[in-house]
């Protein structure tokens, strides 16, 4: 022991001989990068900036599709609390994080006191941050209303008095302002590149703005229609003196970027419904998509959508697939090639007398294109194999014959029949297609995308061109343009099989509801295009409203959803046998009805926020 000590003895002497007590005990760290460090090195500037992004709150993302079918667009097998649950929360949709509002502000005042930076480098990311946090209140002001306006990173002195953190709610207009002055602010230092489509460019800024600036006009110009959907301080609601000013800064900021020539409609297939489905899936070259989310398997960035959407007569994955159901609500409101408006013909006069088709999509023929590049419907095909959607044999007696387990058979007249198809729908089946679709828009064809070990690389559109046209559509509209409105109207529905051209008569409110909603369904719009026109509460007004017959109508109530199930006729020797008949369903799971109350126009304060900050007054109605 002795001897062990005098050698620790004697190597201290050594080392202390060499370096002063400071030196020895600073030793740079292998694993932990000092701001400085961070903030002098673009690649590590870029990391990042990078986290930043991958934090942008999207309220909808391929990790919590179930929320696709919160109102009337999908059912989703697997996650009924919607379907069973009348009143929406005041906590839905609620957002309120600071934390990572700070984090962006301390990213701008690290970048803007960088040393080793250039100059044009340190001008793009702080153009970089500060569209991230303007994107952040853009979040913030759609589901909060008006938030405290922070820039700058707020700083304690451990003195116990708080008093100067505290900052009261701005006004919703002042928070809009904010949005589009920065969105102006740094357009011009962002890159031209539209071919980057995960970071902030020109393209994004001025889409951005063009977005936000149109929200706003909606809420000053219909805020008069629910008018206790205000706060006398301004921090909800929006005067409709402005609603003018907003449209037009809407309409110009949409025209520049469509006159820029940068983006264009995505037009590389010949087949119409096939060439929509592909906006969302084709990474090559895609003119349309301005801003992602990303993901790649090579980095290990992945989602599940492919694996819980994938129709189960072709699952990669055991029990895996069909969660998410369009709903007969979605797919009758793509109109027909002559524009006009029409529920699906599956009978005549009474529920029971059938219309009978010779394959279960002719009955989907003579539709808007983007309907099946949206859905995939019965008869389709997906991954070059079918998806087989039937829910069972009307006999010859009219009555029908089914099974309790997907692809069953039973005999029939000694004959041993299939009697439902291997995808469904069966009733209460967990992943079968309930609602007799499945979902084509985003799910991945690529073989091994179903798989747990590989999942899905397609990305998650966030803007991309044929909203800006519709933006801009809808801006002429409010602004009593309405062949300019036909103008930008038609060019997203020529793409779509539409090829009779919209006069100018034909430009009203409905019509530009009923565009967004086929265009843009499962693309995270529904719920503040509701909010915004302050048409929730009529929409989803707590009635068990039939199906609607007025698919075109923007305000026809829509609060439960229905299905489409097919049929197969089986009755050897009659006239039918073999074609396809259809019947409207509601599920049994289907127990309550949508209601969209007042106070969820904005979401709930908390009242730890609140407590916390004694300025920051509650929304209203909750």
């Amino acid at each position: 022991m002795k001897k062990y000590s005098f050698l620790f003895m004697t190597a201290l002497v050594l080392v202390s001989g060499c370096k002063s007590d400071v030196d020895f005990l600073d030793v740079k760290s292998t694993n932990i990068l000092l701001v400085d460090e961070v903030f002098n090195d673009p690649r590590l500037v870029l990391s990042a900036v990078t986290d930043l992004y991958n934090r942008i709150p999207d309220l909808v993302k391929p990790s919590n599709m179930a929320l696709y079918a919160a109102f009337d667009e999908a059912f989703a097998s697997g996650d009924y609390g919607r379907h069973q649950n009348r009143e929406y929360s005041y906590d839905d949709w609620n957002y309120w994080d600071y934390g990572y509002i700070r984090e962006i502000n301390l990213f701008i005042q690290r970048v803007d006191g960088s040393t080793k930076l250039s100059a044009a480098e340190k001008a793009r990311f702080t153009a970089e941050g500060r569209y991230l946090r303007a994107n952040a209140y853009f979040e913030l002001v759609k589901r909060m209303g008006g938030v405290p306006l922070i820039t700058e990173p707020l700083l304690y002195d451990y003195s116990g008095d708080v008093t100067n953190l505290r900052k009261p709610r701005a006004k919703e207009s002042e928070v809009y302002d904010f949005v589009i002055a920065e969105m102006e602010a740094i357009k011009s230092v962002l890159p031209k590149t539209p071919g980057e489509k995960s970071r902030a460019t020109y393209g994004l800024a001025v889409a951005t703005k063009a977005r936000a600036a149109l929200y706003a006009g909606s809420i000053a110009k219909y805020g008069v229609n629910t008018p206790t959907v205000s706060l006398p301080g301004g921090e909800v609601g929006i005067p409709a003196s402005k609603a003018t000013a907003y449209f037009q800064t809407a309409l110009a900021s949409a025209q520049e970027l469509i006159n820029s020539g940068q983006y264009a409609l995505y037009q590389k297939s010949p087949d119409l419904s096939t060439n929509f489905a592909n906006i969302f899936l084709d990474k090559s070259g895609n003119p349309e998509v301005i801003f992602v989310e990303d993901f790649k398997l090579q980095s290990g960035k992945i989602h599940g959508f492919a694996l819980d959407n994938q129709p189960r007569a072709i699952t990669e994955e055991g029990e895996r697939g069909g969660r998410l159901n369009p709903s007969l609500n979605l797919v009758q409101s793509f109109e027909k090639l002559d524009n006009t408006f029409a529920p699906l013909a599956i009978n005549t006069g009474s529920a029971t007398n059938y219309i009978y088709y010779d394959n279960p999509e002719d009955l989907f023929a003579g539709r808007d294109a983007r309907l099946r590049g949206t859905v995939l419907v019965p008869g389709a095909t997906f991954k070059d194999k079918s998806i087989d959607i039937f829910a069972g044999l009307l006999l010859g007696n009219g009555t029908f014959l089914s099974g309790d387990q997907l692809g069953q058979l039973k005999n029939v007249n000694g004959a041993s029949v299939q009697v439902v198809g291997k995808s469904g729908p069966i009733e209460g089946y967990d992943g079968s297609a309930q609602g007799g679709f499945y979902m084509r828009k985003y799910n991945d064809p690529v073989p091994g995308s179903g798989q747990i070990g590989t999942q899905s690389e397609v990305w998650q559109v966030r803007y991309r061109y044929a909203e800006v046209l519709l933006n801009a559509a809808e801006a002429g509209f409010e602004l009593g343009q309405n062949a300019l409105a036909a103008t930008y109207m038609n060019q997203v529905r020529s793409r779509a099989g539409l090829t009779t051209p919209l006069t100018t008569a034909d430009i009203t409110f409905d019509r530009i509801v009923h565009e967004r909603k086929v265009e843009l369904a499962f693309e995270n719009h529904e719920l503040w295009d509701m909010k915004r026109w302050r048409i929730a509460h009529i929409i989803f007004d707590g009635s068990n409203s039939d199906l609607t017959t007025k698919p075109g109508s923007a305000t026809e109530p829509s609060t439960r959803v229905y299905s489409l199930w097919p049929y197969k006729v089986y009755n050897p020797g009659g006239a039918n046998d073999g074609k396809w008949a259809f019947r409207k369903i509601l599920s049994g799971r289907v127990t309550q009805s949508h209601v969209f109350r007042l106070g969820n126009y904005y979401s709930r304060i908390g009242d730890v926020i609140i407590n916390n900050n004694p300025l920051i007054v509650r929304n209203p109605n909750q």
